[in-house]
């Protein structure tokens, strides 16, 4: 999928974080919590993933880390420069760590996470300062798509309680 030609960056935000709620609906079908993330370089995809910790009975396949491996492998390389992050959830501090070593410039995402955030909720590790060698800037997603990951969220658990 390619974004349509458009300059502006909140509606390329916006057709980039549906992309990632559409991943976020596969990991729900697969019986996952539901979130997604795509990186983008240059408009275009180079990764993508959702939440798979229970399937691949592996603490480390969240959606942000999949997307991460997924355009590591796609490039042939494991730092990411000039890539954008688009995720339903605010990362946590494992993905946040990631992301720093991957170069990752930008994050966008929708729901923040009150529990285990760290662009700001809970930690302060995105965005991140001059302790780390390289600076990734983060940001929230429009409001309609960060209450749409937010409701996704909410729907999913009040499902399974």
């Amino acid at each position: 999928m390619s974004a349509p030609d458009v300059n502006d960056k909140t509606a390329n935000d916006d057709v980039w974080l549906q992309y990632a709620l559409m991943l976020a609906a596969r990991a729900e079908a697969d019986g996952e919590v539901p979130v997604g993330a795509v990186l983008v370089r240059d408009n275009e995809i180079v990764g993508e993933g959702w939440n798979q910790v229970i399937n691949r009975a592996d603490p480390t396949a969240h959606a942000e880390i999949q997307a991460l491996r997924n355009a590591g492998h796609r490039l042939g390389n494991y730092r990411l420069p000039d890539t954008q992050l688009f995720v339903t959830l605010e990362p946590c501090i494992m993905c946040a760590g990631a992301i720093i070593h991957a170069r990752v410039s930008t994050v966008i995402y929708g729901a923040m996470d009150p529990k285990a955030g760290a662009c700001g909720s809970v930690f302060d590790i995105l965005p991140s300062d001059r302790r780390f060698n390289h600076s990734t800037t983060c940001r929230r997603a429009s409001p309609a798509n960060s209450e749409h990951c937010a409701d996704l969220l909410r729907q999913f658990f009040r499902k399974r309680r």
